[in-house]
């Protein structure tokens, strides 16, 4: 156990405090567009927080709600607790959203632990990590802060990769010493582009941590004079931010998805799973690709590197990145159509109830294709394409009774009605290629 995070046995905040040397905590939560909202609360104060909730004024942030509502309260979890690494005087806790004594559904963490909980009356338990990708970018967001990073193949790059070696390694460092279980870093496809690995856990200790983890990787860029972006395409020319989930299923401490006898050492439910990931992966895009950007990743052509390394159809395969999921190794597999910009909530709670519902309804994934789909793509009439905007996305998002009713009615309205707006916001925006485009029509 991390001395700079919660012992699960430990509850008193006010103790641990006191125990650590800690003086104010961050009592943070997460909105529906995957923003990190918190409140600095001093030690002296935390005993009260913890029984009754930071108080905020819901419509102030994403969650769609309105000024007339009343104090939404955030319940820090004790177990989510870290004592930040760059910052030892400070404690951050996640935290679950009430409203006058009720959860709210649309809280994301609160609708991942809701099908969590759907999960666990079947006997399941999700477990998944996430690849999280990152640019290291000027701190005005005009272009990677390293110029001499100019290879046109610049993945894995040693030299590159060393010269931002005191910003990776103080955030490599710090998972270490959360217990994270960091076993690899390495500079990524695109120039500037960067990834940090952390071991696998159970869905709701990974989304903590990946909500976490863009907290502190901005957090020590600032601190270097860098800024860290997630966003998908933040370059038209450059291979965009990825955030592949592996995901496993396990029940009474086995992979219910391993089975040596399978194909490709998956079982029955693994594919089942699988295949409702594939049934509803048009609905899914709106929680993983979450923003106008996202489909600029999503259906990009190809970048400097030579691929975009990211899917346009639904798909699957064996060991083979061209396709929207792949299947590394026996008992698990890698959904690769999330971007940066998803939240760490939704993300997990998306594929979670695609999959129940594929065990549910025993689906089938239809046949795996073995072929490389930026290349061979073109020659497979019958497979479903990914949506090419936002709005598309969207929409089958609100025409998915699947998602509407494993996720919550509440959830699913609010965030459906957000993300029109947003996608409202964009077509009311007019661009430099719209003027140079049909100026003189």
């Amino acid at each position: 156990m991390s001395a700079t995070t919660a012992d699960p046995g430990q509850t008193d905040l006010a103790a641990i405090a006191a125990d650590r040397g800690i003086r104010y905590f961050l009592i943070s939560y997460t909105d529906l567009f995957g923003h990190q909202r918190a409140k600095l609360v001093p030690a002296q104060a935390i005993a009260e927080m913890q029984a009754n909730g930071a108080g905020f004024a819901g419509f102030a942030s994403w969650l769609d709600m309105t000024p007339a509502d009343p104090d939404m309260l955030a319940v820090p979890d004790p177990s989510s607790l870290v004592q930040l690494p760059w910052r030892r005087e400070v404690g951050w806790l996640a935290s679950d959203l009430y409203m006058a004594g009720t959860l709210v559904e649309q809280g994301p963490r609160n609708t991942l632990k809701r099908v969590i909980g759907q999960a666990a009356t079947l006997g399941y338990t999700l477990k998944t990590g996430v690849e999280c990708e990152f640019f290291l970018i000027t701190p005005e967001g005009e272009a990677i802060a390293d110029a001499a990073d100019t290879a046109s193949k610049p993945c894995y790059d040693q030299a590159a990769l060393m010269r931002r070696y005191d910003v990776i390694t103080e955030i490599c460092d710090a998972m270490l010493e959360l217990g994270w279980g960091a076993y690899q870093n390495d500079h990524e496809d695109a120039n500037g582009q960067f990834e940090m690995n952390w071991q696998y856990d159970d869905a709701l200790v990974t989304a903590d941590r990946h909500a976490f983890f863009k907290f502190m990787a901005r957090s020590i860029a600032e601190r270097h004079g860098l800024r860290a972006t997630f966003m998908p395409k933040p370059f038209p020319t450059l291979t965009g931010n990825g955030c592949h989930a592996h995901v496993s299923l396990w029940q009474d401490g086995r992979n219910a998805f391993a089975d040596p006898a399978g194909e490709l050492g998956v079982s029955s439910v693994g594919y089942h799973f699988l295949g409702g990931i594939v049934a509803h992966a048009e609905a899914l895009c709106a929680l993983l690709a979450p923003t106008v950007n996202s489909y600029k990743r999503l259906n990009a052509q190809p970048t400097q590197s030579g691929a975009t390394w990211s899917p346009n159809s639904i798909t699957y395969t064996g060991n083979n990145r061209t396709h929207m999921i792949r299947i590394p190794d026996a008992g698990r597999f890698e959904l690769r159509l999330a971007d940066g910009a998803a939240n760490p909530y939704l993300l997990q709670a998306g594929v979670l109830a695609a999959g129940l519902d594929g065990i549910a309804a025993a689906r089938d994934p239809g046949p795996r294709l073995d072929i490389d789909m930026y290349n061979e793509g073109h020659r497979v009439s019958d497979v479903r394409r990914l949506p090419l905007n936002l709005l598309d996305a969207v929409r089958a998002f609100e025409g998915s009774e699947l998602l509407r009713d494993r996720l919550g009615a509440s959830f699913t309205r609010a965030y459906a009605r957000l993300k029109h707006q947003e996608w409202t916001d964009y077509t009311n925006h007019l661009t430099q290629w719209e003027r140079d485009t049909t100026l003189n029509c």
